[in-house]
């Protein structure tokens, strides 16, 4: 093995790049680690696209030095965080950035330094650490860093030291987290950091495969983000006429299964044939399903080369320019309305509230309780800091309220207060139910800090419980759960485990109601009917007929049910 005693500003490059790379090619394989058996597997994405951002600020950076280069991948890291891994790998990058910024190349100390101030800064930006965790194998990694900086000037033995003791460190986290032990799986956070250290290690001896070396570029990225957002709002200011290809399609098939079987699964050919049906192509596989996402003009020839692989599981089609049309639709209604608020000189609230949701009735429920912008995300689809920084920017207003709805979301929303120039705070609603709730103490006439206070007052009042699927077979908690089981989910806790949706979400309710209660909220997703709920608020009345039941269409994805008690 080589011994390499400085790194410079191409060696910096590749690192980047190389982790960037390795992150993209195992995204998957982290998100699976996430403990829920709930499809919210989204560590490795978010990891995935926040390292593509930081990659790609550092080949666009102007300036060479190892310091302008570590600033500029901080940078990018910092606008594109998604999720709390994200944020806090953002985290550990400004540190690094911060030791090196006068280094124009890096010794065996002066790398030992840098993530050393990494997990220093990553620890600080976290209200409450926890072991078990991304923080634990950055510490660790750290720490072996700062030894072997004393007895060594070789890099490529520095970092092969780093590499082991991530691994494990990584290793030992579920005997810090027992969650983590109880299903079986290591910290999926930390994984993807062992991913970055290990790209870094093999960079400087030569082992990382130089055809994977190139990390997602702009185009790349933006399509990992179309994934990402499938079936998010559209640009009102394109035209309909002007998309080329009309229809996005999802399929999934099941490999090798059912009647149209007829040819063997070969990644390359299957792509090729379907990169000539259309563009935004994304083709995911293992060894028992292939998911497929293309924009086309022809579903009917993409749903057909599917089902000669295998079984289809599940297709989507969306007609795109009917989509685009009433984006522009809405947004011409909402201009009218503006405009003849101006002409009757209606006060227009000098506060934005920014929330996040998926689902385009979630979305409507929320303007239609003030809220001034709805980032499409949410679970599985965490938004950029970058993408609330844009949204509050957008909005012109004086001052800004977020509303994450989600846990993994807050930590995004907090850097987008500290990046934008107008005082802005979060609400740390977990939920849409405590979102939509929150809204309720909204006053548009009240400063900042009254309304924050106001709705974190009035979040406090409701119960939240979501339904979805599980999507693998785990004991939690010491509940047994198998793949398909529907899941009640009661304020961040798996309550109820059932073989039947409308069960899970009876049994839900039942258990959050009690003498007090006086409102339950449904509110269904895309894949039910109004028939569905209505049958469940006849069951829901049946326990109690004193109850007021409301009905929402919220088209949200992935949850059948979101329901509220209050």
């Amino acid at each position: 093995m080589t011994k390499i005693t400085t790194i410079t500003n191409v060696e910096f490059g590749k690192m980047i790049n190389a982790a960037a790379a390795s992150l993209a090619a195992n995204a998957d394989k982290i998100n699976k680690l996430n403990v829920f058996p709930v499809p919210d597997g989204d560590t490795g994405t978010n990891m995935s696209l926040s390292m593509a951002s930081g990659a790609q600020y550092e080949r666009d950076a102007l300036d060479t030095h190892i310091g302008a280069l570590a600033k500029a991948t901080s940078k990018g890291l910092l606008m594109g965080a998604r999720g709390n891994s994200g944020v806090i790998l953002s985290q550990i990058f400004r540190g690094f950035a911060n030791a090196v910024e006068d280094k124009a190349t890096l010794s065996t100390r002066d790398m030992a330094d840098a993530l050393m101030s990494g997990a220093k800064i990553a620890y600080k930006s976290v209200m409450k650490p926890t072991e078990g965790t991304i923080l634990t194998v950055i510490r660790e990694a750290a720490a072996k860093a700062n030894q072997v900086a004393e007895e060594t000037d070789d890099v490529v033995v520095l970092m092969q030291a780093v590499d082991e003791a991530a691994q494990a460190a990584l290793d030992s986290t579920p005997e810090l987290l027992p969650v983590l032990k109880e299903v079986g799986v290591v910290d999926s956070g930390g994984q993807g950091l062992v991913f970055v250290l290990r790209a870094f290690y093999q960079v400087l001896s030569g082992n990382f495969n130089e055809d994977d070396l190139q990390a997602p570029d702009n185009a790349a990225l933006d399509q990992m983000v179309k994934e990402l957002h499938a079936g998010a709002q559209a640009n009102s200011n394109l035209d309909p006429d002007d998309i080329e290809y009309g229809y996005c399609t999802e399929v999934m098939v099941q490999i090798g299964k059912g009647t149209t079987f007829d040819r063997e699964f070969d990644y390359e050919p299957f792509y090729n044939h379907l990169a000539e049906l259309g563009d935004s192509l994304l083709v995911i596989n293992d060894d028992e399903i292939v998911k497929v996402h293309v924009h086309t003009e022809n579903p009917g020839e993409v749903i057909g080369w599917g089902t000669h692989f295998g079984s289809l599981v599940k297709v989507k089609v969306d007609n795109m320019r009917d989509q685009q049309q009433a984006v522009i639709d809405a947004q011409r209604a909402e201009e009218n309305q503006a405009a003849k608020m101006v002409a009757a000189n209606v006060p227009v609230s000098d506060t934005a509230v920014i929330t996040i949701a998926a689902g385009d009735g979630v979305a409507e429920l929320f303007k239609s309780l003030g809220v001034h912008t709805v980032i499409s995300g949410g679970q599985t689809m965490n938004p950029s800091t970058a993408d609330i920084v844009a949204a509050i920017e957008a909005s012109g207003a004086k001052q800004a309220i977020i509303l994450p709805n989600n846990s993994n979301i807050f930590m995004a929303a907090e850097q987008a207060v500290d990046l934008v120039d107008i005082p802005a705070q979060v609400v740390k609603t977990r939920t849409i139910q405590q979102g939509l709730t929150a809204m309720m103490g909204y006053n548009p006439d009240a400063d900042l800090a009254t309304n924050a206070d106001e709705m974190a007052a009035a979040m406090a009042e409701v119960k939240s419980a979501q339904i979805t699927q599980a999507v693998r077979d785990t004991v939690l908690d010491g509940v047994e759960i198998h793949d398909g089981d529907w899941l009640g989910i009661l304020d961040g806790d798996i309550a109820v485990v059932t073989k039947k949706v409308y069960d899970a979400a009876l049994e839900a309710v039942s258990q959050m109601l009690d003498d007090d209660s006086e409102i339950v909220t449904i509110i269904f997703g895309e894949d039910l009917k109004q028939k569905d709920a209505d049958k469940l608020a006849a069951a829901i009345l049946a326990i109690d007929d004193d109850l007021e039941v409301e009905i929402h269409d919220g088209q949200q994805p992935l949850y059948p049910y979101l329901l509220a008690v209050e």
